[in-house]
């Protein structure tokens, strides 16, 4: 009889074990950074946050809004370098101290970037920098088929009537 309680003990604690072993040494998920949105997040840009980085692109692909949330946690103002082009700033932005500049709202407009090689879908390398810190992040290419990205696509330009 002792013989069988010591063995539903030891079959209980293997059962118990082996069902919850597996998370004790898996990571967190919950621990894990990510962006939970259609943008990236740059990171290494120095005082300034890049957030929810994104292009709304025409058809073609050769025009695009760029949709970001800038935020500057600092005591100072701070300049953003945006370089689409490998070594030509395309934009600075400069961001008050202490506050939020959001590319792509009411207060804020988008920046457009034309000359682009991006097809909806694609990602294109972009050059993110402040003071003397920069990070290159891939930024997603997005088209205007949702409806909460319908108002930043970029308007195309009227053509010059002959």
């Amino acid at each position: 009889m002792k013989s069988r309680l010591i063995a539903s003990v030891a079959l209980g604690a293997a059962v118990l074990l082996g069902s919850t072993g597996c998370s004790l040494i898996s990571p967190q998920a919950t621990l894990i950074q990510y962006a939970p949105s259609d943008g990236v997040e740059v990171m290494g840009t120095g005082a300034l946050k890049v957030r929810n980085v994104l292009i709304v692109a025409n058809e073609a692909g050769t025009a695009g809004n760029l949709v970001a949330a800038i935020v500057n946690e600092s005591n100072e103002p701070q300049t953003l370098d945006i370089d689409v082009d490998n070594g030509t700033v395309t934009d600075s932005i400069r961001v008050p101290a202490n506050s939020t500049v959001s590319l792509g709202t009411s207060e804020d407009e988008p920046l457009l970037l034309e000359g682009i090689d991006a097809q909806p879908g694609s990602l294109l390398p972009i050059y993110f920098a402040s003071g003397d810190q920069g990070s290159l992040a891939q930024v997603p290419v997005l088209d205007n088929t949702l409806d909460y990205l319908r108002d930043l696509a970029p308007t195309p330009t009227p053509s010059a009537t002959r």
